[in-house]
């Protein structure tokens, strides 16, 4: 195969991260699992509000 010596490379510029509101994902629960990987993962509100993930 032949290269063009006068062709640039494409740069592509990462897209920012997706912002998801723990509100949206939990709704009016207080805890949920996610599954990644084949492992399931626990996301947890606490009384003080903090978020807390957990295999």
């Amino acid at each position: 195969m032949l290269q063009n010596p006068t062709a640039k490379p494409v740069v592509r510029t990462p897209q920012p991260p997706e912002v998801v509101s723990a509100a949206s994902l939990l709704r009016d629960r207080r805890e949920l699992v996610i599954e990644h990987g084949g492992e399931r993962y626990r996301l947890s509100l606490t009384k003080n509000g903090k978020l807390i993930l957990t295999k």
